[in-house]
């Protein structure tokens, strides 16, 4: 049901003043300003944690928060209360998603009720409820736009999946299945291995057993088509090793923040991506959308949520990510 002008003037949102640990988040309320020209205005029912938030609260990301009184979180699902000037394409009552490409330090998404760029609010079906698609866009945009746009994923190619249990992991090995290609994923001891199988991973290699390489080329034949990587660092020149020549590598994430080594085994295809690639193309968004929404209505996709935690708990949730123990995404929901 639509909320009518005049009855919220304040908003609570988790903010920090200074980089740091988990402790750093806090909850203040603030007040809430009508929309200007080009803002909805959002009550956020359910945020989409994403790895991307404790590495911006710790000062690890390449785009610095501003401080003091920076927020975060750029994943969430909501229902517009109100739309300032020149927005058309949503209304007042709608369900909508809040996907990425917002300066998160001022129109971050922790928070119970948020104006926002029109530009980052798309309409969400009805039917699809707040949490699920906290949990969905994000992740599957990102596996969608690396795998099928950039790598050109297609049936019978062999997926190596790095972080394969995060909520983008999981999704990678959704897609793949989706197109009939053949995901290995890859994690770091055998504790999730058998998660990962029961998820849809063909294969599943462990990083402690250090024939990650080798076994990844004796499944595939000859090297696997994409290497589809949320780690980075130096080891980017090890794991490529398992492409095959001129095989795409496409680096997602950074958890581990030295400098990328670039590979020896020439030629491959070296790519950086991120979520707001798809984003800021809207007919690359397009066809995500088209494609997901599909897959979605017929069970092809789902996303996996580990755990929720309610807003005062954002800290908590953080702790949580940063333990490396879920298996998916992680979503804060929001009570009103």
């Amino acid at each position: 049901m639509p909320i009518f002008l005049g009855m919220t003037t304040t908003a609570r949102v988790a903010q920090f003043d200074s980089v740091g640990g988990p402790e750093v988040l806090h909850i203040v309320e603030v007040p809430l300003r009508d929309p200007a020209e080009g803002e909805v205005q959002v009550r956020i029912d359910a945020i989409g944690v994403n790895r991307m938030d404790t590495l911006y609260r710790a000062g690890h990301w390449p785009v610095q928060p501003t401080l003091p009184g920076s927020r975060l979180g750029f994943e969430a699902a909501g229902l517009v209360e109100r739309v300032g000037a020149g927005v058309e394409h949503v209304k007042p009552g709608d369900t909508v998603a809040i996907v990425a490409g917002q300066d998160v330090s001022r129109y971050g998404v922790y928070a119970d009720r948020v104006n926002l760029p029109a530009a980052v609010v798309m309409a969400r079906p009805p039917e699809m409820d707040a949490v699920t698609s906290a949990a969905l866009w994000v992740a599957y945009l990102t596996a969608y736009g690396a795998l099928i746009e950039v790598g050109d994923m297609k049936a019978g190619d062999h997926v190596l999946i790095t972080a394969a249990s995060s909520a983008v992991g999981l999704a990678a090995i959704q897609i793949a299945n989706h197109v009939g290609a053949v995901p290995i994923a890859v994690t770091r001891t055998s504790a999730k291995s058998e998660q990962l199988l029961k998820a849809g991973a063909a294969y599943v290699l462990t990083a402690d057993s250090g024939d990650v390489i080798e076994r990844a080329r004796e499944i595939s034949g000859q090297g696997v088509q994409i290497i589809f990587d949320a780690v980075g660092g130096p080891g980017v020149a090890e794991i490529a090793q398992a492409a095959e020549t001129a095989g795409h590598v496409i680096v997602y994430g950074f958890l581990d923040p030295r400098p990328i080594l670039f590979p020896m085994n020439w030629p491959l295809r070296m790519y950086g991506f991120n979520v707001e690639h798809v984003a800021a193309d809207p007919a690359m968004m397009g066809r995500a959308v088209q494609f997901i929404g599909a897959a979605v209505a017929s069970g092809a996709l789902a996303p996996t949520i580990d755990r929720t935690f309610e807003l005062a708990d954002a800290a908590e949730a953080h702790r949580y990510v940063e333990s490396n123990e879920q298996v998916g995404k992680v979503v804060i929901t929001v009570q009103h």
